[in-house]
Parts: C-alpha cells; structure tokens; sequence
C-alpha cells in the first residue's frame, strides 16, 4: 500500500520532469530547424595586441570526414607550406596558393570514396577505444576529421577529459561526477527563492527563455564560475553536448526523438555530462566569458589582422565601408558558428573544435579566416548594409560536408603556415 501511495505520488514529479525535457527538446530542434536565438553583438572595438602564444602542440590531421588522407598533392603543398615559414610570404604569393588549397582539398574528397571505407573509420576508433588505457593523441589524430556518429558522445567525453582514458575507471568516475552535479543542482539550484542573492534571481529571471533542463545546467555553472557568470552565448555551446548525449538513448532523426522515452536516470545523466562537458570545454576560454569579453576581443583583432595578410583587397574593402569585424565576428566566436551553418554540420565541426583541445581558440582564427574567404569576390562588391545583411544571413543552408572540408582544410593550411611564425602576420 505504502509503495503504491509513494509511487502515486512521485508520478506528478515523473510528469513535470518529462515536461520540461520535452519543452527542451522543442527548443533545440527550433534551433535545428534555423530558428535565430536572440544575441548580444558588442559593438566597441579594445584595441590591444593579441597575447603571444607559445608553441602549440600540433596533431596530425586528415581532411577528408572518412579519414581518407591527404591526397599527394596536399602533402606536398603542405610541405612546402612548412618549409617557407622561415621567409617572408608575399600576400600575392598567398592569394594565388588559396586555389591549391581547395583544388587539393577537392581531390581529396573525390577520392574518398575509393579510398577509405565507413567500416575502416569504424575499426580504427573500435581499436582505439578499446584499449585498457586509451591514447588521447591517438584519439584526437582521427577525431578531427570526424567521429561516427554513435561513438560521438563516447569519444567527446574523452577528449575533454571528463571520462578518464582508463577503461577500469571509467564507469565509476562517471557515476561520481554525474552524483556530484545532482548535488551541485541541490546546493545551487533547488533553493527557496529568500535563500537566492538577486544576482542570482536576475541570472534566473534572464534564462526565462531556456527550459528547465538547459537553466539548471546553465544556472550551475554560472554560480560555480563567479568570474564569468552566465553570458549569452553560452546557451548556444551546450546545445551540441545535449543533442549528442541524447542520441546515445534516442533513435532515428531528431523530429521524431520523444524525451517521455527516457528514464529519469537517463535523463539525469544526460544533464549530468552536458553540464561536465561544457565545464571542461570552458575551462580552457575562461576570459571569453568574462565582463566586456576581453578573450573574443582579442581574437577578433587576430581574425581582422589575419584576413588584411591573406586577402588585402577584402580587408581594405571591409574597412573602407565603415564595417567593423566586430560587428559579425564577435558573434563567431561567442556562439562558435553554430547559428551561421545548418546545425547537421555542427557537431562535426565540434568533432574538430574537441580535437583540438587547448590550442582551439587559436585555431578558430584560422578557420573563421578561411569561411569569412569562402566569399571574398562577393564581398569586394557589396557596400556597407549589403555587407551587413550578406553576414548575418550567409548563404550555407545547402552546405553538405564537402563545404566544411574545404573550410576547414584551408583554416588547417594557412594554420601551419603563420602560426609558429607570427611575424608574418605583423604590420
């Protein structure tokens, strides 16, 4: 009797919760279906010199999503890319190698195909994960050309460190990370309102919009990084790790994924890990998502002085218009170009943007160069408003992976080339 009046009871918590998850998923698959979320363009430019980096621990990448490999001739222009980092590179020098880089990359994924089979993928990361002790740089070697789909949340929570590479470990530091923020949510969330500081009232009151789910991992993390607090912009990052951990319990396309499917436990570890995961993603661009910023700040002046060295003729262009990179940049970095292409092509990216772990915010320059380029002759003809609008609207709803990869190869390219030798950026 006792057990069927506690069990009537917790049915309304079941429901509520349930709710909430299913609001969730609303959001997200709005977000999916290219619904903007309203955000905070800072307009002030801070012109300070960009931090020099020391040496960045480099990987081995491949550029084709089915780990082909590159193709002769990316090796050989990469080489010789390398080799000419000691010199000065002209600009025009530069200009002219842009139409190798996708002419390679191109080769590369025609080749694909013939080349490289899905099962091959498989069985490389299938060795890799199971290994009693798995190789991290290993793992990142294969994940920056792109992870299959259903080891994705496996190989993510490795490459941020939340699961340990120690496969005896692995299970029980999940489970005591996953009790740890139910009791973090406990401590910081589940309070009377006369208990909560009115920051922290405010801090709810401006999630209004955000389900219950994403606000308690948001609102967690702000009260736990007081530095940073939350920040608009931080809502877009945690999507892709709620989307990805959903799939390991959902089935089929996103449209047709039912969160009353899921088990409450299922549900509390899938919170458990978007909030981990996005704590660790963090960890590593604390100043990002500080007052004013200054971490974006910086990277912008890097992405406006990077674009005037590769394509002088859009740099002046852009300058003469009376536009500012901060007016479209600053979005980029703040949301990691999740509202600029369609949200199938995101977690790929992210499969690039984990790979790379600490040396991402200097690589996101590189690739945010390489897609800002991706129109270089249309931009050169647009005036002010039409390069404003061209920016905030960007033609990439019909982009497949075969775009991203030609993205992403030139990013790497021009990545190798300047980065150990930034003199070659300097005025």
């Amino acid at each position: 009797m006792k057990a069927n009046i506690k069990g009537e009871a917790d049915q309304p918590k079941k429901e509520r919760l349930d709710s909430r998850f299913s609001q969730t998923l609303r959001n997200v698959q709005g977000l999916l279906k290219g619904r903007n979320i309203p955000g905070k363009v800072l307009l002030t430019r801070r012109l300070e010199s960009s931090d020099k980096s020391g040496i960045q621990k480099q990987y081995q990448r491949s550029y084709s999503q089915n780990d082909a490999g590159r193709s002769n001739d990316v090796d050989k222009y990469l080489e010789e890319g390398v080799r000419n980092t000691g010199i000065d590179i002209t600009v025009n020098k530069l200009r002219a190698s842009t139409s190798n880089i996708e002419h390679a990359a191109r080769e590369v994924k025609s080749a694909m195909g013939s080349r490289s089979t899905d099962s091959a993928r498989v069985l490389k990361f299938t060795k890799e994960l199971s290994r009693e002790m798995v190789i991290i740089e290993r793992l990142r070697e294969l994940a920056w050309s792109g992870i299959p789909p259903y080891m994705r949340p496996d190989v993510w929570r490795l490459l941020l460190g939340y699961a340990p590479p120690n496969s005896d470990r692995r299970e029980g530091v999940l489970r005591r990370k996953r009790i740890e923020y139910l009791d973090c949510v406990a401590q910081f969330y589940d309070i009377p309102e006369t208990d909560r500081s009115d920051d922290e009232i405010n801090m709810l009151r401006q999630q209004a919009q955000v389900q219950k789910s994403l606000e308690r991992i948001l609102y967690t993390w702000a009260i736990r990084h007081p530095a940073s607090g939350y920040v608009q912009g931080i809502n877009d990052i945690v999507t892709p790790f709620l989307v990805v951990f959903l799939s390991e319990y959902l089935d089929g396309s996103i449209d047709s994924w039912s969160i009353s499917d899921l088990s409450s436990a299922n549900i509390t570890n899938i919170e458990a890990d978007c909030y981990w995961c996005l704590s660790q993603f963090l960890d590593g661009m604390q100043d990002h998502y500080t007052f004013a910023q200054p971490g974006i700040q910086r990277l912008v002046f890097k992405l406006k002085e990077l674009v005037r060295r590769i394509d002088e003729p859009v740099s002046r262009h852009v300058e003469n218009q009376g536009l500012e990179f901060l007016q479209f940049a600053f979005r980029w970095f703040n949301c990691l170009l999740i509202r600029e292409i369609p949200f199938d092509l995101v977690t790929r990216l992210w499969d690039t943007y984990l790979a790379e772990g600490d040396a991402l915010p200097d690589f996101l320059v590189y690739f945010f160069a390489s897609f800002l380029l991706t129109w270089s002759d249309t931009l050169k003809k647009l005036d002010f408003q039409e390069l404003v609008m061209f920016l905030q609207h960007l033609p990439t709803h019909n982009w497949t992976y075969q775009e991203l990869e030609i993205v992403l190869s030139r990013a790497y390219m021009w990545h190798s080339m300047f980065n150990n030798s930034p003199s070659h950026l300097a005025s």
